[in-house]
């Protein structure tokens, strides 16, 4: 389930079943931003790359005022009616890389497994930027991995990757080495108090909800139509095959870092 770069145009054409597909985030997760940055109705914010909202919720019930940042006009269009009722929520439908504000504007940036998509230095330096001082920064994403324990089912999907995926690797799953790593890029661009958490979970789906859910990853559906029928429903009858459902263990990380 790896993405692309030059793919993020795909999200938004699935924007609906992305939204309803997609996981949300632990609250354990927010506990720590929140523990980083005190945020409330005098606050603001901004997330890059809303997507469908799924980390939205908790930031605006804080009160604080939300501008997502959003390069997809069905997302934005999307959420723009998911949280109308939040008179401190707004949206722009743009890059975060043509975005332009006041400099020391923002008490939290924070990004949903979006970031990786911003070019590292243009990213990082205006997140420095529109920070205020004090201001934290909290990048987090989501690492799905393949049902641990039922090798025979993930080996028979591995080989229909194969076929219809072969630049598709089946993923390692996400270290605590690979959190630090990333967390430490902050440090090139003059953040400090840098940390990084990890959170895990599980999630599991009848064959029919799990290819609902790879057709939200960039590369699934950049697929010619014909060919991701024939893929998914081979997908399908496999985990059928093997008793009717899947279960992703999921691991979250967390980076956070703050404008000295």
């Amino acid at each position: 389930m790896s993405e692309q770069k030059g793919l993020e145009w795909t999200f938004d054409t699935v924007a609906e079943k992305y939204e309803r597909m997609r996981p949300s985030y632990p609250q354990d997760l927010y506990d720590d931003i929140f523990k980083a940055i005190s945020i409330n109705i005098s606050s603001k914010a901004v997330e890059i790359g809303i997507g469908g909202g799924q980390a939205t919720l908790p930031i605006l019930e804080t009160g604080c005022d939300v501008l997502a940042v959003e390069y997809g006009k069905n997302f934005t269009q999307l959420c723009r009616e998911k949280f109308k009722q939040y008179k401190n929520f707004s949206v722009v439908p743009m890059k975060f890389e043509e975005y332009s504000c006041e400099s020391n504007s923002y008490d939290l940036v924070y990004s949903a497994s979006a970031f990786h998509w911003v070019p590292e230095e243009i990213g990082y330096t205006k997140v420095f930027d529109i920070l205020k001082r004090g201001g934290v920064f909290a990048r987090f994403a989501n690492h799905p991995y393949q049902d641990i324990g039922r090798e025979e089912m993930s080996q028979a999907i591995q080989e229909l990757y194969a076929i219809y995926l072969s630049h598709s690797r089946k993923p390692n799953r996400y270290t605590d080495e690979q959190a630090k790593n990333l967390a430490e890029i902050a440090n090139k661009y003059g953040f400090t108090d840098i940390d990084y958490k990890l959170y895990d979970r599980t999630r599991t789906f009848t064959a029919e909800e799990y290819v609902d859910l790879l057709n939200t990853y960039s590369d699934h559906n950049a697929l010619a139509e014909n060919v991701k029928k024939e893929f998914f429903g081979k997908v399908k009858d496999t985990i059928n095959q093997y008793g009717g459902h899947i279960t992703i263990y999921d691991t979250i990380d967390l980076q956070l870092a703050r404008k000295p």
